[in-house]
């Protein structure tokens, strides 16, 4: 017996406005009320980066508490490989910068709902992802990945939160270690920066673009000279400008009370014209 019209439909995607593939989550197989996701493919030419490829992420909104890095990746294996996923408080660019630091010094992360970047392996599991039905949800809780909720997960976290002094102190010495090793390099490239804009036997100094694309200036003292030069005469250009204008200024001020007189002058002469005239009718 085919399928009716109702039916059909209903096992179509659910798509609102903005593009965005609606998806329920239901905790586990006894639950009764059901979470929705929000899904989309990660478009932002802005942030295109190695680690969020435009054509395999997808862009994910209102994750809830319950779900850590390792449900959300087992979630959406079903639809592919996933090469990582990403969770943060806030939609944002990707920070590769600074050190790896261990969650162990880490600020405590906030308990909330949260928004994913989840890269695949092929695009395909995007296409996949935006056409899976509504009214198949996805389960969280499962017999092979139990989730804990409410007092386990505390005690749990609490638990998590001790640590024993031995890794600690691995995790210490191996974050000294790449912070000696970054301070090196960074002080052997400062080296080979001062090295390259030495003078050469022309007193000709040679201004390379330094890291990060900041510009290096000169430190030799014939450089520092030529700089205190050219500001010296910057400055007497400025003064003899300065002193022009005031001159023209002042040149304005005498024109302008000139006029004045003149106009008193004329205004009295009319005046005594007027009082000299006698009326004559006849």
């Amino acid at each position: 017996m085919a399928p009716t019209k109702k039916k059909h439909a209903r096992s179509k995607a659910c798509v609102i406005p903005g593009g965005f593939t609606v998806l329920s989550l239901q905790f586990s197989e006894e639950t009764v009320s059901r979470h929705s996701l929000y899904v989309k493919e990660h478009r932002v030419r802005a942030e295109q980066t190695s680690r969020r490829p435009l054509d395999r992420t997808l862009f994910v909104l209102n994750i809830p508490p319950y779900c850590s890095q390792d449900v959300v990746k087992d979630l959406f294996s079903q639809f592919g490989s996933v090469d990582s996923v990403e969770l943060k408080d806030h939609p944002g660019s990707f920070q590769e910068s600074g050190p790896i630091v261990s969650k162990v010094f880490r600020p405590a992360e906030k308990q909330g709902f949260k928004v994913g970047y989840i890269v695949f392996q092929n695009s395909s599991s995007l296409t996949a992802v935006k056409s899976h039905s509504y009214d198949v949800p996805l389960v969280v809780c499962t017999e092979q990945r139990p989730v804990r909720t409410g007092l386990q997960k505390w005690v749990q976290q609490y638990q998590e939160s001790f640590i024993h002094p031995d890794k600690l102190q691995k995790k210490v010495d191996f974050f000294m270690q790449e912070y000696d090793k970054r301070k090196e390099e960074e002080a052997e490239q400062q080296k080979q920066e001062t090295e390259q804009q030495q003078e050469d036997e022309d007193g000709w100094v040679k201004v390379t673009r330094g890291h990060k694309g900041t510009k290096a200036r000169p430190h030799s003292e014939a450089a520092n000279q030529r700089t205190l030069q050219k500001e010296i005469r910057k400055k007497k250009r400025k003064e003899l400008m300065n002193f022009y204008t005031w001159q023209h200024r002042n040149t304005q001020k005498e024109h302008i009370a000139e006029l004045r007189k003149k106009f008193e002058e004329d205004k009295q002469r009319i005046a005594l014209l007027r009082a000299q005239r006698k009326f004559k009718p006849y």
